[in-house]
């Protein structure tokens, strides 16, 4: 049996998205920069390197009111998947060398794989908006 496997992860999800709340998402964006830090210097997270800048960005994005077309439902799990890494001490406690961050990278894997579409419509949305800031009004 797998140390920690898809069902374990959906579990660890659920219950970090269901304790998430609207204020959750600020100190979540304030931790930002610690969690991507951890992200960079892992072996196992670090591919979903530019996911989770991504997942920060739609946060961001929600709480500021810049985007809202996309469910709580999304938003609660994002920001619970980041929450879980943010964790040290979850269900595999990450000073475990080898161990430590599977369920971590499990649990993001998991987010991705449920909200695949709104990030995905998100991704399209932010990179529309940018490509607005880009090109200068003509008169």
């Amino acid at each position: 049996m797998a140390l920690f496997n898809q069902r374990n992860a959906q579990k660890q999800l659920d219950a970090e998205a269901s304790k998430v709340h609207r204020a959750d998402l600020e100190t979540l964006l304030d931790r930002q920069r610690s969690i991507e830090e951890k992200v960079k210097g892992s072996g196992k997270l670090s591919r979903f390197s530019t996911d989770i800048k991504l997942m920060f960005s739609m946060i961001r994005d929600y709480w500021y009111g810049n985007y809202r077309s996309v469910p709580w439902k999304t938003v609660a799990a994002v920001a619970g998947a980041l929450l879980y890494v943010m964790n040290p001490l979850d269900v595999i406690p990450d000073l475990i060398f080898g161990f430590g961050l599977v369920d971590d990278a499990g649990v993001v894997a998991l987010c991705l794989k449920l909200v695949e579409s709104d990030i995905h419509r998100y991704a399209a949305w932010k990179e529309q908006q940018e490509e607005l800031e880009r090109t200068p009004e003509t008169n």
